[in-house]
């Protein structure tokens, strides 16, 4: 492949490391700053354009109009997303995470620009949906593709994401720790110290460009709160009870409506509209509640003129979450939001809208702190305080429930309201929430749309692709051993001679007995006479007995696990059968390996389209197999096979290579078969490869 001007200009120059990846983070930073402004003055100019125009044009329709302009929304941002990037669809964060750990960060550029326009349409015209979510798509995309232009690596690539990522939040808030903190926490799942200088500068720059053009004003006006008796923090312990089981709730109604909307069978192009249907009534029928009505027409700065006349339920609801925050709302409404503002967002996004998930968070947090805050006050008015405190803590916690992200939801709530007295409720009500939410439910609301997918994250890693892969595949099957009664002037020879960190230990029938490293021999030598001890003691002497093993048809995931309490290094590999009989050793290494075997495999789905809609299918499913010397289909071709019509030889691994099977194509001992077809016919399919009833 021909290299870009710019690429060839990098390969010249080779700057240090380092001063690359700062310039590429300002860049990233500073770009993602103006795209976030456009971004939030143009959901202005929509929201305002649309409500006056309708109102202008058909003044009859009166409330209807709140049916009206979301659907027309919604018939726009269709198209949008079906035709042209179906990956802006939803909140973008799941596709984001998925682009990181799957496909090395890459992005496609249309993403950026689609999705800037259809969540601008969609929030514009009061879908439910926040402006956070779109801004770090558009800022990871900017850094994915910086990346691709320069060719730079996986590790490089997957760094600029997260600035991206990171300049999205710390741009649309005004936050930029917090930014920081959400692409570290929710996207990369670890601290990476290599990577977090380059992020902090990317939310730094956004910041400055944000602050320039909007303004340095916090995001809310909050009074400021105080902790009046240590006793209150049991009140916010159960404020953090409460946030785990709305937070959980909200992610299954989003996850259920979702579901509900892939599988109709229904143009997907229309698919929006029919949700903001569901929305307009909502609103309708919202306003119909006695004691509701709308927010003051008034201008509320984020550095844009806009009027929130609309029902509660629309939009991101910044202006009402103030007023939330500030203890003006009554307990009736604050009550029925946290029902009501989910529903709403379940059909904005889970019918194929687009936008974010961060801002709802937000808002049915603070409604829900806000009720159980005026339900303190009444019941314990000595110790409870204002219940606007515990809308502020409320926000936090509804935010850590839902996206597992305690340390970011704390910062975000102290820079989108610049108070810091607040700290010990934050933390004790964003940690109860986010530990109780897990427990109740494992995915959070950015990767439960990953996991009806079949990708599963754990620490930047596809659980599912690590499930996949055996050890069986990737150990060392000729490892090299000590026998026990050897001398250690001999192990120690060894280790000099094969540079290696640690051996299994075997007795003379090759059965297990222990494992020894290079530290186990010198804390021996650190306290005897090495010469003595060298002449005198035998490995049996220094090795650990009964070491932890595993079984070779186990998952990869399984062995580290297993490796991860005490952080070993290498795990012996024995017979299920043959208790105690070493056939082999697993390290990090082949760990390594195994994950990039299971990226390949699991990619083959691919081969026949969409992977997640075939997995879909009620009849249709995969199987995979490995040929053995016995095997009908071995030294055949693949013409010659009598295979059901209804079954598709998907590829064949040969020697670690995938290869995609033709007519010609003649099957070997040790290959691993893919078959794709009906459930009904795949039995029959393997018989004819390998001779036996499939079980």
């Amino acid at each position: 492949m021909k290299r870009n001007r710019l690429g060839a200009l990098l390969d010249r120059v080779s700057p240090p490391e380092g001063v690359l990846l700062l310039i590429l983070a300002v860049i990233i930073g500073g770009g993602t700053g103006f795209a976030a402004v456009f971004f939030i003055r143009l959901i202005a100019v929509i929201q305002n354009r649309s409500y006056t125009t309708i109102e202008f044009l058909f003044p009859h329709l009166g409330v209807w109009s709140y049916v009206f302009v979301p659907v027309a929304g919604a018939l726009l941002v269709g198209p949008l997303i079906a035709w042209f990037a179906r990956e802006a669809k939803g909140h973008g964060v799941p596709e984001v995470m998925q682009a990181l750990v799957m496909r090395g960060g890459r992005i496609r550029p249309r993403v950026a620009v689609v999705k800037i326009v259809a969540s601008a349409l969609c929030i514009g015209t009061g879908g439910s949906a926040g402006r956070e979510g779109p801004i770090v798509q558009v800022g990871s995309t900017l850094g994915s593709v910086l990346g691709q232009i320069l060719h730079l690596s996986d590790d490089r690539i997957r760094n600029l994401v997260a600035c991206g990522a990171a300049a999205g939040i710390a741009a649309t808030f005004n936050a930029p720790i917090a930014g920081v903190a959400f692409a570290i926490e929710v996207l990369m799942s670890e601290l990476q110290v290599r990577m977090f200088g380059n992020v902090v500068i990317a939310a730094v720059s956004a910041s400055v460009v944000s602050q320039t053009f909007l303004g340095d004003r916090a995001a809310f006006t909050v009074p400021s709160y105080t902790l009046d008796s240590p006793l209150t923090l049991l009140l916010y312990l159960l404020l953090g009870l409460a946030s785990a089981l709305v937070g959980v709730m909200f992610i299954r109604m989003l996850g259920w409506f979702e579901d509900v909307f892939d599988d109709w069978k229904f143009p997907l192009a229309l698919k929006p509209a029919a949700g903001a249907l569901c929305l307009g009534l909502l609103g309708v029928l919202y306003l119909q509640l006695p004691g509701v009505g709308f927010s003051s027409a008034t201008e509320y700065q984020l550095g844009m003129p806009l009027i929130e006349n609309i029902p509660h339920v629309f939009g991101a609801g910044f202006t009402f979450i103030e007023e939330a925050l500030q203890g003006r709302v009554d307990f009736f409404l604050l009550a029925l939001l946290v029902i009501l503002k989910p529903l709403a967002t379940s059909f904005t996004l889970g019918s194929g809208n687009s936008g974010g998930v961060f801002a709802p968070s937000l808002f049915i947090g603070a409604m829900l702190g806000g009720a159980m805050g005026t339900f303190f006050c009444a019941w314990q008015p000595d110790i409870a305080g204002t219940p606007g405190a515990y809308a502020l803590v409320g926000m936090a916690a509804v935010f850590a429930a839902t996206a597992r992200a305690p340390l970011t939801a704390m910062l975000i709530v102290f820079e989108m309201s610049n108070d810091y007295s607040m700290i010990l409720p934050l933390m004790v009500a964003a940690v109860t929430a986010s530990y109780l939410a897990q427990a109740l439910y494992p995915e959070s609301i950015y990767t439960i749309k990953l996991a009806r997918r079949g990708i599963r994250f754990s620490q930047g890693r596809d659980m599912d692709i690590m499930q996949s892969v055996h050890v069986g595949e990737v150990m060392n099957g000729d490892p090299v051993t000590v026998n026990e009664n050897e001398s250690l002037a001999d192990l120690y020879r060894k280790f000099q001679e094969t540079n290696l960190l640690g051996f299994p230990v075997v007795d003379k029938k090759g059965i297990l007995s222990g494992i020894v490293t290079l530290q186990d021999m010198e804390r021996i030598l650190a306290h005897e006479t090495i010469t003595i001890t060298l002449q005198t003691l035998r490995v049996q002497d220094v090795a650990v007995a009964d070491p932890i093993t595993v079984y070779p048809d186990e998952p990869i995931w399984t062995a580290i696990q297993k490796m991860a309490p005490r952080d070993l290094a290498r795990l012996p590999v024995v017979s299920r059968d043959d208790k105690g009989k070493l056939i082999g050793l697993i390290s990090r290494s082949d760990i390594l390996r195994a994950y990039d075997v299971g990226i390949v495999r699991k990619q083959r789905g691919q081969l026949l389209g969409d992977n997640t809609v075939l997995r879909k299918e009620k009849y249709n499913d995969f199987i995979e197999f490995r040929l053995r010397p016995e095997s009908k289909a071995v030294h055949q071709q693949l013409k010659d096979l009598s295979l059901p019509r209804s079954v598709n030889v998907v590829s064949l691994e040969r020697a670690g290579k995938l290869l995609i099977p033709k007519g010609d194509t003649s099957f070997e001992d040790g290959d691993i078969i893919t078959l794709f077809g009906r459930r009904d016919s795949l039995a029959l399919a393997r018989q004819e490869f390998v001779g036996v009833v499939y079980e």
